[in-house]
């Protein structure tokens, strides 16, 4: 009891720091390879391409600011600096999750097997429900491409209009909406990550939203803090594995139960 009291006073953010201990788990780094080498590459790529065109962002930020307010130019490095790293971090981490989608989604079923297995000896109960990712073969994976392609398209659908009206907020108001563009990144993060699970067990995207806005707050602090590491060098690389496990992990313990119980009821 003092346990489950304990698992329901966890923030957003701390699954996903959990997120760091559960990818070192004995059964589940081979599955972390493929996403992480993605990463890596990917974020190889955006960070130097980053570093090419602040520069030239700047050169075209001052020569729209009159002479008699070229002072704020001082005000509008950090800005800028910022608000391209929280675009372009987004960015590649949506490219890069397209690319590791069927192998993000074997990663989150491998984690989910793992952790109802822990919670199955710890409660002495044989209801798992799940399948280990062990006897999942290449096959298996070829033939979910489809489905979680499927999948990706229905969050780029959902993100991009989205986008388009935050990002020309952004520009009309710096300021404001800057903060209106990474509180929506911030919901975009947990809307990526904790879609792996549900997907995993069928739950449509429509469905998905539904449960995460019941309680925003937890989705809100797991993607706040997502986003933030993702714009942080070196450990944005392994930020898509560590998302992916703190999100399962959420799953686990505050939405299957809520949402598969229901479906599987006699």
């Amino acid at each position: 009891m003092n346990e489950s009291r304990q698992i329901n006073s966890l923030s957003g953010a701390d699954f996903f720091f959990k997120g760091f201990e559960l990818i070192r788990r004995k059964g589940v780094r081979r599955f972390v390879f493929i996403p992480l080498a993605i990463n890596i590459l990917l974020f190889s790529i955006a960070f130097y391409y980053l570093l090419n065109q602040i520069d030239h962002l700047m050169v075209w930020i001052e020569s729209t600011i009159p002479n008699w307010l070229s002072w704020i130019s001082y005000l509008l490095w950090p800005l800028a600096i910022l608000s391209v790293f929280i675009i372009f971090s987004f960015i590649f981490t949506t490219v890069a999750n397209w690319l590791a989608a069927p192998f993000n989604g074997l990663l989150s079923e491998k984690m989910e097997f793992l952790l109802l297995s822990d919670r199955s000896r710890n409660t002495s109960s044989n209801n798992t429900q799940a399948i280990s990712a062990d006897d999942i073969g290449m096959t298996d994976i070829i033939k979910d491409i489809p489905r979680t392609l499927s999948r990706e398209w229905q969050k780029l659908a959902y993100y991009l209009p989205r986008a388009v009206g935050f990002f020309i907020l952004l520009i009309m108001l710096p300021i404001i909406g800057q903060i209106f563009w990474f509180l929506f990144v911030a919901w975009m993060m947990a809307i990526q990550y904790k879609d792996y699970p549900f997907d995993n067990h069928k739950v449509s995207f429509v469905e998905m939203k539904q449960v995460l806005k019941r309680n925003q707050k937890v989705s809100y602090s797991f993607g706040v803090t997502v986003a933030i590491f993702s714009m942080i060098p070196i450990i944005n690389l392994i930020v898509m594995p560590v998302a992916i496990c703190g999100a399962t992990a959420l799953w686990v313990e505050k939405y299957r139960d809520h949402v598969i119980a229901p479906k599987i009821k006699p």
